[in-house]
């Protein structure tokens, strides 16, 4: 079994399963944070964009997109480490 957020002590793994380990705790931790912040610029957008100002809507519209990459580069690094690994299941 792979650690999904934090490496486990008790478990031990050579150098490139521990990379592959890195690469699945990564990804994770880069997917709750860009899904955390295009969540917020969502709702910063649309749930509040009478009380915001113009150009704080724009950085939050521009937001949205480049964060919504980020959560996709990190469910691909996620890929990377389980395919590493040897699990068939993403």
């Amino acid at each position: 079994m792979y650690s999904q957020f934090f490496i486990n002590s008790k478990l031990e793994f050579d150098q490139a399963e521990m990379n592959f380990q890195k690469c699945i705790i990564g990804g994770n931790w880069l997917m709750i944070l860009s899904l955390t912040i295009t969540i917020f610029c969502i709702i910063m957008s649309f749930g509040f964009n009478e009380l915001i100002s113009l150009p704080f809507q724009i950085a939050c519209h521009i937001f949205t997109i480049v964060f919504a990459a980020f959560f996709k580069l990190g469910y691909v690094i996620r890929c990377v480490g389980v395919h590493g690994l040897g699990y068939k299941v993403y």
